[in-house]
C-alpha cells in the first residue's frame, strides 16, 4: 500500500502524523510512503531523516494525495484540501465531525473512507485520543496561569500563592484524561483544586490518585456555587464522537471575576461553553463577560515535537494493520478499528455524528 504523509495546513499545526522511524518500519513490511517535503520541520524532523528512513518525498501537496492510497493526517482536512480527495481512498486523521458540518458534507461527496482516531474504543478508552488529551489537559494550566498575569488582561492572581496568601482557585469540568492531567499540573504548583464529575467510581478513583484536590458531583447548583470565586475554569468534558455538552451559559460566567480565565479543552468537539469559538495559537484569547477565554483548537500543536512523538507512539500499529490486511481485515483483527470509521463512501457510519446533524446512520460494510 502507498502511504501519504502531508505537511499540515492548520494555522499554527507543526505536528507530524508519522515520525521518520514509523515511516521506515512501514517500508520495512513492503509498503511505500510518500512525504511532502517539510512536514516534519515543524517537529524537529528534517528531510533528511524521512529520506534516510527511505520515504519518497515529493514537492507538493497535491502529488501526496495523489499518490496516496492511505493518508495520514494530524487534523482534519481544510477546505483547500477537500478537492484532493477521492473515492477509494482511506483519510485515517482527527476528524472531530461532530462540530464540523461543512467538512462532514465535504467527505461524503468525496466518496472517502474517514477513519477518526477520537472515535476508536478499546476497554471504554479512547487510545489515540489519550496522549493529546494528557497534553491538553497539562498546558490548559500554562496557558490559564499565562493569561492569570495582569498585563495579559488577568486578575493578577498567581495560582501557586506564596506564604500567606490564599493559592488561586481552579474548578476543572470533567475528571477524564484531560482533566486528571490539568488537575495534576494545577495541583503541582500549589493552586487549589476541585474537579467536577458525575461518575462516582471515577469521582472514587480521583479523590485517591489526587488525594491533596477537592472531588465534586458535577450539577449546575454546583458549578453556579463555585463560579463567583473561581481563577481558572477548565472545561474538559468528552462524549465521544459527538459534539461537547454546553455546560456553560452565558449568564452563568457574569458570576465569575473580571479577570478570571476559562480554558475550553473541548473546542474541538464545539466547546463547552455558550460563548466559546475557536481560537488559534496566532490569536488565542479573547474576553465575554470579564472572562478571558482561551479556545484554541489544536492546543497540542504548541508542542510539536512531544506530540508528534506521542501521537505516533499509539497510531503506527492501527496504521500497519490497514496498509498490511487493508480495512475489512483490519477490523476483523482489531475490532475497536470498526469504531473509528465515521464516514465510508458517502455513507455517515458513526452514530454521534449522524445524531449531531440529523442524518442517516448506516453501519459500515466490511466484506
Amino acid at each position: 500500500m502507498i502511504i501519504g504523509l502531508p505537511r499540515e495546513i492548520k494555522p499554527q499545526e507543526y505536528r507530524v502524523a508519522l515520525v521518520p522511524s514509523a515511516a521506515y518500519q512501514l517500508i520495512q513490511r513492503g509498503h511505500a510512503v510518500v512525504v511532502e517535503k517539510n512536514a516534519g520541520a515543524g517537529s524537529g524532523y528534517p528531510d533528511a531523516d524521512y529520506e534516510h528512513a527511505g520515504v519518497t518525498l515529493v514537492d507538493s501537496h497535491a502529488a501526496v494525495f495523489a499518490k496516496a492510497d492511505l493518508i495520514v493526517k494530524v487534523k482534519e482536512p481544510l477546505p483547500e484540501e477537500y478537492p484532493l480527495l477521492r473515492p477509494g481512498q482511506m483519510l485515517f486523521t482527527y476528524l472531530h465531525l461532530a462540530a464540523n458540518r461543512a467538512l462532514t458534507d465535504a467527505l461524503l461527496k468525496s466518496g472517502i473512507t474517514g477513519i477518526a482516531y477520537e472515535t476508536i474504543e478499546v476497554n471504554r478508552r479512547l487510545p489515540l485520543l489519550e496522549p493529546m488529551s494528557e497534553i491538553a489537559g497539562r498546558m490548559s494550566i500554562l496557558v490559564g496561569g499565562y493569561f492569570l498575569a495582569k498585563h495579559h488582561g488577568g486578575s493578577g492572581t498567581l495560582l501557586g500563592g506564596v506564604p500567606g496568601v490564599l493559592p488561586g482557585k481552579v474548578v476543572v469540568l470533567g475528571g477524564g484524561v484531560s482533566g486528571i492531567n490539568a488537575a495534576r499540573m494545577a495541583i503541582g504548583l500549589g493552586a487549589d483544586v476541585t474537579i467536577l464529575e458525575v461518575d462516582l467510581e471515577r469521582m472514587r478513583f480521583l479523590d485517591i490518585t489526587l488525594h491533596t484536590s477537592h472531588t465534586l458531583y458535577s450539577s449546575e447548583a454546583h458549578l453556579m456555587e463555585l463560579l463567583p470565586s473561581v481563577d481558572l475554569l477548565i472545561g474538559a468534558v468528552l462524549v465521544p464522537g459527538a459534539k461537547a455538552p454546553r455546560l456553560i451559559r452565558r449568564e452563568m460566567l457574569r458570576r465569575m471575576r473580571p479577570g478570571s480565565v476559562l480554558v475550553d479543552i473541548a473546542i474541538d468537539q464545539g466547546g463547552c461553553a455558550e460563548t466559546s469559538h475557536p481560537t488559534t495559537h496566532d490569536h488565542p484569547v479573547f474576553v465575554e463577560e470579564g472572562v478571558t477565554h482561551y479556545c484554541v483548537a489544536n492546543m497540542p500543536g504548541a508542542y510539536a515535537r512531544t506530540a508528534t512523538q506521542a501521537l505516533t507512539n499509539v497510531t503506527h500499529r492501527y496504521i500497519e494493520l490497514l496498509a498490511d490486511h487493508g480495512l475489512a481485515e483490519a477490523c476483523r483483527l482489531q475490532p475497536a478499528l470498526t469504531g473509528g470509521i465515521n464516514i465510508q463512501e458517502g455513507r455517515i457510519t458513526c452514530p454521534a455524528v449522524a445524531d449531531a446533524h440529523g442524518l442517516k446512520f448506516t453501519p459500515p460494510k466490511l466484506n
